[in-house]
Formats: structure tokens, sequence, C-alpha cells
């Protein structure tokens, strides 16, 4: 019983993945705030293939994409196609560095987003009748870059209670 939870416990960074992907719950709070809204997929998905690759890999990237696409209303394979750019730079990131720190991370996750969200401007307006704007990708962006430092403690943290159950 106890290596059951333990594996679920494990699994909670993916599960938390599909959740957004499924759920329309995304964090968009444009009701509340004209311009306030962030990507926390992105985080999740830059956090974990960096820091444990072998949770989250490229097929569950893909695959909540997909159903990301789906909820959303995107072109299939758009989201998808972002999430894999954000999960290629991870892993970039991971295979270049031996001990990475929040800055580093920071800046790095700048990066990809920055390409992720390019793609994703491309595709939706070159490839699709859905309006996007520049100015709303950027609030975006800008929102994801301040809301991760937040999730990245959150999930350091997350990650230090699975390792330690794990040694227990």
């Amino acid at each position: 019983h106890f290596k059951t939870m333990n594996k679920l416990i494990n699994l909670g960074p993916l599960f938390l993945l599909y959740y957004l992907s499924i759920s329309e719950i995304d964090t968009h709070f444009e009701n509340y705030f004209a311009i306030l809204s962030f990507n926390i997929q992105l985080i999740i998905i830059y956090f974990w293939v960096l820091k444990k690759p072998e949770l989250i890999g490229s097929g569950h990237v893909f695959f909540a994409g997909f159903i990301n696409d789906v909820v959303v209303g995107f072109p299939l394979g758009t989201s998808a196609l972002t999430y894999l750019v954000i999960s290629l730079v991870a892993t970039y990131v991971k295979n270049m560095t031996v001990n990475t720190r929040i800055t580093t991370d920071w800046f790095t996750f700048f990066i990809a987003i920055f390409f992720s969200n390019l793609i994703l401007f491309i595709l939706l307006s070159q490839f699709s009748n859905i309006s996007v704007s520049i100015i709303e990708i950027s609030y975006n962006t800008f929102f994801t870059l301040i809301f991760f430092p937040f999730f990245w403690f959150i999930f350091t943290y997350y990650q230090s209670y699975i390792t330690t159950n794990k040694n227990a």
C-alpha cells in the first residue's frame, strides 16, 4: 500500500500536467485582470524535464499538448510542438550543465519560452483562422516568467519530498 501511494506521489507533476491540459482551468485570469495570464504547463514541463526527465517523457509532453489543442480549439499539434520545444531546451540544458540554480534555470527558461511562443505565433497566424495577438503572447510570456521562481521553489520542495520518501 505504501509503495502504491509513493508511486502516485511521484507521478504528481504528470497528473498535474494532464489535469491542466484537460481542464480549461488554465491560468487565464482575464475575467479579473485584463492582462494576467500565464502558462503553468510550460513551467511544469521545463522544470521536470530538467530535474527528473524520466518522470515526464517526450510522449507525455506531446500527448498533453494534443489534449490541450482539443480543449482550447487550436489546430492539432500546435501546443504539442510548443511543449516539445520547451522539453528540447530543458533536455539540452540538462545535458550541458552539471548543476543548475534558479538563475540559470530562469534564464534558460526565458530562451525556451521565447522560441516556444515564437513557434506558437507563427503556427497560429500562418496556418489557422485563429486571431492571435503578439501583445497577448507577450503578456503571457511576461507573467509566466514572473511566476517561474515561485513554482520553481514549490517544485524543488516537492522534489526533495519525493527524494526523501524514496530513500526512507
